[in-house]
């Protein structure tokens, strides 16, 4: 059974930065397409980004140039460093999994898992 653990979120004013971690058990990272996704409340969850086995990542238009995914295959860990950060990104962040060869995708629903997530507040 694969388990997705979030942190590193936390409160931070416009213009910061964040790194978020999630920590990948129950299966090598290296099987894995792995997504974040955020949801505001009051909004439907939003695809972020998506990283594939072979380490290439696509973002959402509205982050795209601010946040940058990557992975650490030997900690079996994805990461996604946050900048330039902006009141709208307020959001609880989520990482999500599934195998290959099934590929990314921008449904949260086409994840078989889904991590507990991290809060990430930003003040202006």
């Amino acid at each position: 059974q694969v388990q997705l653990v979030e942190s590193g979120g936390g409160s931070v004013q416009a213009g910061g930065s964040l790194e978020l971690s999630c920590a990948v058990s129950g299966s090598s990272i290296r099987q894995l397409y792995m997504a974040w996704f955020r949801q505001a409340p009051g909004h439907q969850r939003e695809w972020v980004s998506c990283m594939t086995i072979d380490d290439s990542a696509t973002y959402a238009n509205s982050v795209k140039g601010r946040f940058t995914a990557s992975k650490d295959r030997a900690n079996n860990t994805l990461y996604l460093q946050i900048n330039s950060l902006k009141p709208e990104d307020t959001a609880e962040y989520y990482c999500a999994a599934r195998f290959a060869p099934a590929g990314c995708g921008s449904s949260a629903g086409a994840y078989n898992y889904v991590g507990l997530g991290t809060q990430v507040t930003v003040s202006s």
